[in-house]
């Protein structure tokens, strides 16, 4: 009987899968090159609420290691580094390969967008002695989260005499903040029982941005808006009408902070999907001298569709691809066809508070490593890709051979809800794609929680792909 169960054993050992060990699996000195790399992820978060940001910190980052910017007529050679910007708002990071894109390139790619709440054309407006802006959230977001906590200002405006100037207010330690305000318990019986959807809707995300009227002696309307603009026009020398050809949005102020007594995970706004950009970042660093051109890109516009000349549903990268095959006189479109990708987003982690909307099986797990997302979209796997068994075999073996945590799973229960990444955009180029990415915690909140971990593993991921013979 002993031996039978030997037997059954070796079987099971064989053709079974077994519960991944995630971070059990790890050595102390794994867990601390972790706890390492995630420094640096924690600055860049800091300092890339926004996508106009995130590119000018990428760039800094990168020019430091050598990238330089990209010029469609010069001739590169293997292991040359080069950096192209797209408008301010998104960035292509590339890693000359030995073949070129001959054999195709090996494509990570992230957004650098998360949700927010950015400001209508015409935001300022003064009532019952306040001032406020009037506000249009971007991305998905549950709009009761947002009130209540501090915002800082950010973003760029256009002036009609071609120059433009960065605005940043609410960041810093000694520096005011803004807040859209909510009703008091006591006042708010028919508010709470409304469904959340309607309790609280986008024309009520008024942000309030001042109290007191400018300090003159004439009898004057909208005093408070008149003083608040003073303000803005000694700092930033913008008027009312500059607001018309800016964008200007408003994002939680706080700093991203360790969380846990273990400080095992980081809290902060924007882990979708700066979580992914980071490593994809220091991946393309990392790499010397790869067998393929490797191409880290940071879109733009992910949280609403991907649209625009700065979304993954712009021909920009395509055609940063179609120069470098020029380059090694190959078509584009055959570099293209050749190319593989992962596409570097997250997924939902599973919550045990709200265990009810996982199908727990094909969930993913703080801590247990990169998640491979087969598919995204909704019902009937509507809006996704859906990535080839032989491309899913692939990253599988790559993510063995390494030594790499990964574990697969779907966001949420098949009717409960769903969701979209850019992987669909790459697809249809004919480039084979699957999402790959870490887990989140109270995603598109104004506070996400992560795995340092769970980031390494990412990074670790991406490097290998870069790397790999």
């Amino acid at each position: 009987m002993a031996d039978e169960k030997s037997k059954t054993a070796k079987l099971k050992e064989k053709i079974m899968m077994t519960e991944p060990e995630g971070i059990k699996a790890l050595s102390k000195k794994e867990i601390k090159k972790a706890d390492e790399f995630c420094v640096g992820y924690k600055k860049f978060l800091d300092n890339s609420p926004i996508e106009r940001e995130a590119v000018r910190y990428t760039v800094g980052l990168v020019k430091k290691a050598g990238f330089k910017e990209f010029e469609a007529d010069a001739e590169y050679k293997a292991g040359d580094k080069v950096y192209y910007v797209n408008r301010g708002k998104a960035v292509a990071l590339a890693v000359i390969g030995k073949n070129g894109v001959k054999n195709g390139a090996r494509l990570a790619i992230a957004h650098i967008d998360s949700p927010r709440i950015d400001l209508k054309p015409n935001p300022l407006y003064e009532a019952n002695n306040l001032a406020l802006f009037k506000t249009h959230y971007y991305g998905g977001i549950k709009k009761y989260q947002w009130t209540a906590i501090p915002l800082s200002l950010h973003g760029t405006v256009a002036k009609v005499d071609g120059t433009t100037v960065d605005v940043s207010w609410g960041d810093e330690e000694n520096e005011s903040c803004f807040c859209v305000t909510d009703l008091l318990p006591h006042l708010a019986k028919e508010q709470v029982s409304k469904p959340m959807a309607k309790a609280f809707t986008g024309e009520d995300l008024n942000v309030i941005v001042g109290s007191r009227p400018y300090d003159t002696k004439d009898e004057e309307k909208d005093l408070v808006k008149l003083n608040v603009m003073s303000i803005l026009n000694k700092k930033y020398g913008i008027c009312e009408g500059d607001f018309l050809s800016a964008e200007l949005c408003l994002i939680p102020s706080f700093k991203t902070k360790d969380v846990g007594f273990d400080e095992s995970m980081i809290g902060g706004y924007g882990h979708d999907d700066k979580v992914c950009a980071y490593p994809a970042i220091m991946a393309a660093i990392d790499v010397a001298e790869p067998e393929q051109t490797c191409i880290t890109y940071l879109a733009d516009k992910e949280e609403v569709g991907s649209d625009g000349n700065t979304g993954m549903q712009s021909d920009f990268l395509r055609y940063f691809i179609y120069d470098l095959a020029k380059q090694d006189g190959v078509e584009g479109y055959h570099a293209l066809s050749q190319s593989k990708c992962l596409s570097a987003d997250v997924s939902a982690a599973f919550d045990p508070t709200y265990a009810s909307a996982y199908e727990a099986k094909n969930s993913s797990y703080v801590n247990n490593g990169v998640i491979i997302s087969k598919y995204t979209g909704h019902g009937g796997k509507y809006d996704t890709s859906d990535a080839s068994a032989e491309y899913m075999g692939e990253v599988r073996a790559m993510l063995e051979k390494n030594d790499i945590l990964w574990q697969v799973g779907e966001l949420g229960k098949v009717d409960l809800g769903g969701g979209g990444t850019i992987a669909k955009f790459v697809a249809n180029m004919n480039v084979d794609v699957v999402d790959l990415g870490v887990p989140v915690l109270s995603m598109h909140a104004p506070f996400e929680i992560v795995s340092k971990t769970d980031v390494y593993m990412a990074y670790r991921a991406f490097f290998v792909f870069f790397d790999e013979k």
